[in-house]
């Protein structure tokens, strides 16, 4: 049994989203979130504290798809969050002119009024927890805080593509480049989906391969077909049940 329309073009909006829009698809398909989600009030749902069960700042509505949904991680899961302090300044050239990013912006307050900021187009994101200061008076000048060269080589990445992004107010695809791996995440995710509708083993080496391949594979002398729809189906149960909470951390291959 297959999920209704769970076709490789239904998947193809999401060809172009990076990993923190793949890391809420795997989200919005929990269960444990969707129940939470349903019972906490509105208060609760924009409270960091049990967000951050989720490894959310502020939870979202689980019917929203990646391109949609507003996506402030905590930095727990998101490595390349920048921990900034916004200091305002004139019309010189230090300034980082935040207001030209404004369609890209979505700020929310914690506690103290702290905020959190992303940057997103719908595919990219761009995570800023500020930690002194706010985004929402024109030209700010940022100060990035690092713990060190570990903590360093994530967020300058984030920082690079922040300069890219100012300079150019866009995501340019050369600037944001993709996994190599894009390709297997969403074949998991389309192997999650099928095996929550019920699927056995043979629909999914239909769904992901073809009836003819499928077919001649399953009934061949060769176990080559059956063993990687098993480890694709292992794969795709082990992020279902939690693995995806560290897609973010991890390099794909180790996911």
């Amino acid at each position: 049994m297959l999920p209704d329309g769970a076709s490789a073009k239904d998947y193809a909006d999401l060809q172009a989203v990076d990993r923190a829009g793949l890391m809420w698809e795997w989200l919005r398909r929990d269960p444990g979130y969707g129940a939470w989600y349903v019972k906490a009030s509105a208060a609760t749902r924009g409270d960091a504290v049990p967000a951050l069960r989720w490894r959310l700042m502020v939870a979202e509505d689980p019917g929203l798809g990646a391109r949609r949904a507003r996506l402030f991680w905590s930095a727990d899961a998101d490595p390349g969050a920048l921990r900034v302090m916004a200091r305002p300044v004139g019309l010189g050239p230090a300034g980082l002119p935040i207001h030209r990013l404004s369609r890209f912006l979505s700020v929310v307050r914690g506690d103290g009024g702290r905020e959190y900021a992303v940057l997103s187009d719908g595919r990219h994101h761009l995570r800023l927890d500020v930690e002194e200061g706010t985004l929402e008076n024109g030209r700010v000048a940022l100060h990035v805080l690092l713990d060190g060269l570990r903590d360093a080589e994530a967020k300058l990445e984030t920082l690079r593509r922040l300069a890219v992004l100012c300079r150019q107010r866009r995501f340019p695809p050369e600037h944001f480049s993709f996994d190599s791996q894009r390709e297997r995440s969403l074949i998991l995710l389309r192997v999650a989906d099928a095996l929550g509708a019920g699927a056995s083993q043979r629909e999914l080496a239909e769904f992901l391969f073809g009836m003819e391949r499928a077919r001649s594979g399953w009934q061949g002398r060769s176990d080559s077909l059956r063993s990687r729809v098993r480890r694709l189906a292992a794969e795709a149960r082990r992020l279902a049940a939690g693995g995806y909470r560290n897609l973010l951390r991890s390099p794909w291959e180790n996911v």
